[in-house]
């Protein structure tokens, strides 16, 4: 298990570090890049701070550098991002499907930043209620969203298929597939059933996106900044259910509120 927590934490810490790149580069707030929106004001300024951050608490989770304490603040970043940013959009985000995706995928990522804080020892003698309510509820969070991209799935099941390589046959069928291993995952994580089991298929599924996937897309096309991205959330996804697992029993039962 800690091998596999390790693994889960070097590539969630790699996509975040990734992003704060991303933002150094571009010097500028675009979509698609998780978790701040391109509607946010600052302009340079701000992108360079947002990137110099997310670096920084990569690195600090990568080498274990108050690694709970950086996840914290990741966690927070990302979800005061999407409660306080994507939300001047808020009929879109419910409306459209790309501007969904592009504030649940930092919200997933919100979530799994706090589920990761809760692997780590507490290193100060009390920790507010507010910190430990959110690494307590980034399971389900995480879960929630994970409902909402299955949905997706059926939902656009004619454009995701687009996005499957022509040599994989019978591309609706997987699209479908997904979805319904999106939400029956979301299920025996949120009840604890098998959950192990789930975080642990759910991880692979993302992994192997990552390298089936988006990496060819990328190699395909190096400047393009969107297939980057696209890559990097599949990795940093792929590596929270890795260490969301090892907190999850492997067993066909087990208590919901814990």
């Amino acid at each position: 298990m800690n091998l596999i927590r390790s693994f889960g934490r070097i590539c969630f810490a790699i996509g975040i570090g990734a992003f704060g790149i991303q933002y150094l580069l571009y010097g500028r707030f675009v979509g698609g890049l998780a978790p701040v929106p391109p509607w946010t004001p600052g302009g340079a300024v701000f992108s360079y701070v947002v990137g110099i951050f997310l670096i920084a608490a990569a690195a600090g989770i990568a080498v274990l550098w108050y690694p709970r304490l950086f996840a914290i603040l990741v966690g927070g970043f990302f979800l005061l991002s999407v409660l306080f940013l994507h939300t001047w959009h808020f009929r879109a985000v419910v409306t459209q499907g790309t501007d969904r995706t592009r504030a649940l995928e930092p919200l997933a990522m919100a979530a799994a930043a706090f589920a990761l804080a809760g692997t780590f020892p507490q290193t100060a003698a009390a920790v507010s209620r507010a910190a430990h309510f959110l690494i307590r509820s980034g399971r389900f969070v995480f879960a929630f969203t994970m409902i909402i991209f299955g949905l997706q799935h059926f939902e656009y099941a004619a454009f995701i298929a687009t996005l499957i390589p022509a040599w994989i046959p019978a591309h609706l069928f997987w699209v479908y597939f997904t979805g319904i291993g999106f939400i029956a995952a979301a299920v025996a994580i949120c009840l604890k059933v098998f959950g192990r089991l789930a975080a642990m298929s759910l991880g692979l599924m993302f992994l192997l996106w990552f390298l089936v996937l988006h990496m060819p897309r990328v190699f395909a096309a190096l400047h393009n900044g969107d297939e980057w991205s696209s890559a990097l959330v599949a990795l940093n996804l792929a590596g929270a259910c890795s260490f969301i697992a090892t907190t999850l029993p492997n067993r066909p039962s087990g208590n919901a509120s814990q």
